[in-house]
């Protein structure tokens, strides 16, 4: 069976867990005053990191992007986008994002909330009448030890806020090992060829993991979330998020799926050996299907990605065109879950140490447990997910970075070694 640990390393969207684990020293490397530049000298060991993660087999290929003030201070490619074709990896490879994919939907959910289109307090109900029966299953211990799953009512509605910060209660079925994750599992939600309305309805059929707003609970929030922003829109989530982000910044070869001949020849693989994305189903973004996931199916590009994140950088606005307005912005990037808020974190806490959650980002909202604290600066977003692809963002320092790749297996390593040696090459 495998350890609790290892379906914690594996899990889609799972953040970094910088803490203790870091493999090079912290020291000083949080909250860098304002103003810091970058040492060309230290950012080589940037590449000096990746290089020898292409030469020891470690991974197929990376690229990382660094831009400060708006401008590139490191933008570097290594290896191969797959190792069968052997072709180099550019800004036009094509990458999984996995639950990257979430922040990309969470940012057109919020340009339909400041829209009035979505309230963040309206009843998940109020779209998909199947939610207001679900149920919570509680787990209880019979003298025996046996454990058996009792469904309780909802203490209160859950809402769209709620499937914001992934406190819902909808979980996913393929870590840990609940009796409500169990149920996940046995249900095989992922059968046959569904879209994002018949996918609402089988999660609707299923048990909370616990009462909405009370834990925050990594699962398929995001698209049932998805799901309204399609009711309330009346169009498809992809034709949605062309019309309100991927087409005003210019994000061309972002989408769902890769079937098209010359498309196909610049999508990344990961090495053979590490093609399971571990995420309770086969990874297949070859093959065009309804289900539009919105919690882990999308691709993209550096060329377009980045992109995306210089709006995050500039608060929601790129090259004259407004995404979210300063007020949306502010409230997307604010900690919704801390201590006065009444949500619980357990062991699968997986924006990790010194970090909150805004309405679809992790929030750095402390130096956290470990000594000396990660790297990074207040106010920081970041997320990632199980393909490996990563992205910070640090408005302290006008700068975000974006690494994309495709290893499952390496990423936290990967992740957490790459931000440490970013952080280390600041300077005032």
């Amino acid at each position: 069976m495998i350890s609790r640990f290892a379906l914690t390393a594996l899990v889609c969207g799972a953040l970094v867990s910088l803490g203790t684990m870091s493999l090079v020293r912290a020291e000083g490397t949080y909250e860098i005053p304002a103003g810091a530049h970058f040492n060309q000298d230290k950012l080589a060991k940037v590449s000096e990191f990746f290089k020898n993660e292409v030469a020891t087999g470690k991974i197929a290929g990376a690229t990382v992007l660094i831009n400060q003030h708006g401008k590139p201070v490191y933008h570097e490619a290594f290896g191969v986008q797959d190792v069968v074709s052997k072709a180099p990896i550019t800004d036009k490879t094509i990458f999984r994002l996995s639950s990257l994919t979430k922040v990309i939907t969470s940012v057109v959910a919020m340009q339909l909330i400041q829209d009035g289109k979505i309230k963040l307090d309206d009843p998940v109900s109020k779209y998909i009448p199947s939610f207001a029966n679900v149920k919570v299953g509680e787990e209880k211990k019979a003298a025996d030890g046996a454990k058996t799953l009792e469904l309780v009512p909802l203490a209160r509605p859950m809402t769209v806020k709620d499937l914001m910060t992934q406190t819902s209660g909808i979980t996913y079925g393929f870590y840990g090992d609940s009796l409500v994750r169990q149920a996940y599992r046995a249900a095989n939600i992922y059968a046959g060829d569904f879209d994002l309305a018949e996918f609402a309805e089988r999660i609707a059929k299923l048990p909370l993991h616990n009462q909405p707003g009370a834990l925050w609970q990594y699962g398929h929030s995001t698209d049932i979330l998805a799901r309204i922003m399609e009711i309330v829109s009346g169009k498809s989530l992809f034709e949605l998020e062309k019309e309100k982000l991927l087409g005003p910044l210019g994000m061309t070869d972002t989408g769902f799926f890769v079937t098209e001949p010359e498309r196909l020849k610049r999508l990344a693989q990961p090495l053979p050996n590490d093609s399971n994305f571990r995420v309770g189903r086969e990874y297949r973004t070859e093959v065009r299907q309804k289900w539009e996931s919105a919690s882990g199916g999308m691709v993209s590009t550096m060329a377009d990605f980045s992109r995306f994140a210089q709006m995050l950088v500039n608060g929601g606005s790129l090259d004259g065109k407004t995404i979210l307005k300063p007020e949306t912005f502010k409230l997307m990037t604010t900690d919704q879950i801390g201590p006065d808020s009444g949500v619980d974190r357990d062991y699968f806490y997986f924006p990790g140490d010194g970090f909150g959650f805004g309405l679809g980002f992790a929030v750095r909202t402390d130096p956290g447990n470990a000594k000396p604290p990660p790297p990074g600066d207040l106010g920081e977003l970041k997320w990632d997910g199980a393909s490996g692809c990563y992205l910070v963002i640090d408005r302290k320092q006008d700068m975000f970075f974006v690494l994309l790749e495709q290893t499952p297996t390496e990423r936290q390593r990967v992740q957490r070694t790459l931000k440490q040696l970013v952080y280390e090459a600041m300077e005032n």
